[in-house]
């Protein structure tokens, strides 16, 4: 049975990933990461996460099943991969369906099942199948038993000329394990730390050229990077980080490439200071949160979902100004008592972001979608 060896009282609870997203230590994203956080024992429900194959074995828990989509029919992958996920489904059907960041799942399974389907989003939902137009974002509201944003950047993108309340969209803030981190070193280690995607939007070249100001100023201090263009350990070697790695290895920058998620949060355990200089409008800030966790002075921008996590408890930087990134990075390197101020208030500021929090928000929204129950609409 779906969800089995949960307390009789459980309600089963089908998770499912988007189509490309790993659920396993060694390649799982943002989404994956979450998802194993929230679901690894929660009180009431019994989850399981359906999701791809991923290339390395999967978390330990909570239960996993790999969908093998069909090649025949001929069909996009992610029509295949839908087909799949309403296969299983139908043949242990859960008391829920809670679809992760895939609009266009969500709808197709919702009129399919006669049992609740909920969304929840994690990036704009306006760069999406099935909800880049207002008329289709009215139609998921209609359709679904309910939606959920991890930001209210994304549920301000999400209702943005709908005239719709913004009660009728849940906030589920993404969430940390705080007492499972590794403890902060102290002393920390004079390192600046850039964590994430090495990629335009993510800012890494600004990041290159602000250590390349700041380093020759700040004798004993280094700056690395890690993470590649996705996550995994087999990335592809992309033009952007040709190009860059020269540049790195002229400004006294280490690129370590992608570092299993244990790993960068050890290093953001050590280091003094913690960089997200991001270009592209973040849906929440996962990075950010975990660098104020770890209790790193945090250097961001403010694009997208970032000054929601933020708060007062970083610096805020243009992330098209590498000169101010510099500026940023030699006030802190060389003020130890602001540094440490800064990361004491990130620290302070991240539980609110605390497992507990998270846990007991995921579950008053499964509530909802019970109480809707199957609303798919043809």
């Amino acid at each position: 049975m779906l969800g089995a060896g949960a307390g009789l009282a459980s309600r089963r609870v089908a998770v499912l990933l988007p189509p490309r997203e790993a659920f396993a230590p060694a390649a799982a994203g943002a989404i994956g990461l979450l998802v194993r956080t929230l679901n690894a024992d929660p009180d009431g429900f019994a989850p399981l996460v359906l999701g791809p194959a991923p290339p390395t074995p999967a978390f330990a828990a909570p239960p996993f099943r790999a969908l093998a989509p069909s090649f025949w029919p001929p069909a996009p992958f992610a029509r295949r991969y839908a087909a799949a996920a309403l296969a299983a489904l139908r043949a242990e059907p859960p008391d829920l369906v809670e679809v992760h960041n895939r609009p266009d799942i969500a709808l197709f399974l919702a009129g399919r099942l006669q049992y609740p389907v909920g969304l929840v989003l994690h990036n704009d939902p306006q760069s999406m199948q099935g909800a880049r137009s207002a008329a289709e974002r009215a139609a998921l509201l209609g359709r679904l038993a309910g939606i959920a944003t991890v930001s209210r950047f994304l549920r301000g993108r999400l209702l943005e000329g709908l005239g719709v309340d913004e009660g009728a969209v849940a906030l589920l803030p993404n969430c940390l394990d705080l007492d499972a981190l590794p403890l902060p070193a102290e002393p920390r280690e004079a390192l600046i730390l850039f964590a994430g995607r090495v990629v335009a939007d993510k800012g890494a070249d600004s990041f290159v050229a602000a250590c390349a100001a700041a380093l020759p100023a700040l004798p004993g201090w280094r700056a690395e990077m890690i993470g590649a263009d996705r996550f995994g350990p087999n990335s592809p070697e992309t033009q952007f980080l040709r190009t860059l790695r020269p540049r790195a290895q002229a400004a006294g920058v280490g690129l370590r490439g992608y570092r299993p998620h244990p790993e960068v949060l050890a290093a953001m355990a050590r280091a003094a200071i913690v960089a997200v200089p991001s270009r592209w409008p973040e849906p929440f800030g996962l990075t950010a949160l975990e660098a104020m966790a770890s209790g790193a002075a945090l250097v961001c921008s403010d694009r997208g979902g970032l000054p929601e996590v933020a708060g007062e408890a970083a610096l805020v930087v243009d992330p098209d100004d590498p000169a101010a990134i510099a500026a940023a990075f030699l006030a802190l390197a060389r003020d130890p008592a602001r540094r440490a101020a800064l990361g004491a208030a990130g620290l302070a500021r991240a539980r609110r972001f605390d497992r507990p929090a998270g846990l007991a928000a995921l579950a008053a929204w499964r509530e909802r979608l019970l109480a809707a129950g199957g609303r798919a609409r043809r």
